[in-house]
């Protein structure tokens, strides 16, 4: 087991053997977050769910209300005037055959991937370099898709992906330290809302079993769903 650094100890302490409201929470997290740079406040999920079950696999996107404090890189995978439109909406990285080979050596200098369906064909050579890191284009999420510009707009005021991982939990970032308390309460609250509508209908029982709000290196602190479901 790996050895916590003293401020993360610190930190800890500060934790009381209760689940909080979601306005303690966002306090106490931001007064955790102790380093040097803006740490990131995320959130996690534990869901019930049956990770064995792809009908119960947990997988969605949606725009934050206030936006994450930092903008994503996202490449594009288009030619023509698609190309040309997710140029024009601020995407970082447009191309084709020629991407994908950069890929291919090794190059990942980018948080995002969209793709229009008719070069799908061709990104699914590299699917297994960008399945591993959730970068794989899908239309589940709108990724694939034939309205790049709003796309690449939406991912750059503050759209995120969420999906479930192989112990049904969900992650998801949902601002700054800097965020004033407002700002990360209807982030917060924004995400809680796509969790439970992603919801399949073959889950039953207990769905959102904890959630636990953290800043980047500090300790989880969980939430009393009785006040927020």
């Amino acid at each position: 087991m790996s050895k916590r650094g003293k401020r993360y100890s610190e930190s800890e302490k500060l934790l009381e053997k209760k689940n909080y409201s979601l306005s303690e929470a966002i306090a106490l997290s931001k007064q955790m977050a102790k380093a040097k740079f803006d740490e990131t406040i995320e959130v996690a999920f534990r869901l019930g769910i049956d990770t064995r079950k792809a009908d119960q696999q947990v997988r969605g996107a949606l725009s934050l209300p206030y936006g994450i404090g930092k903008e994503k890189s996202v490449l594009v995978f288009a030619k023509g005037e698609a190309a040309k439109e997710a140029t024009s909406a601020g995407a970082d990285f447009v191309g084709a055959e020629e991407l994908i080979e950069r890929i291919k050596g090794g190059w990942m200098g980018f948080d995002t991937v969209v793709a229009t369906p008719d070069i799908m064909k061709e990104v699914g050579k590299i699917g297994r370099l960008l399945g591993p890191r959730g970068l794989m284009p899908t239309p589940k999420v709108g990724t694939v898709t034939t309205e790049i510009g709003k796309t690449v707009e939406a991912i750059k005021k503050g759209r995120v992906e969420f999906r479930s991982d192989k112990s049904g939990n969900v992650h998801l970032p949902v601002g700054k330290k800097s965020f004033d308390d407002d700002r990360l309460r209807g982030n917060i609250l924004a995400v809680i809302a796509a969790i439970k509508d992603a919801r399949q209908p073959s889950c039953k029982g207990t769905y959102i079993r904890c959630i636990t709000i953290s800043s980047t290196m500090g300790p989880g602190v969980r939430l009393d769903l009785r006040q927020i479901m």
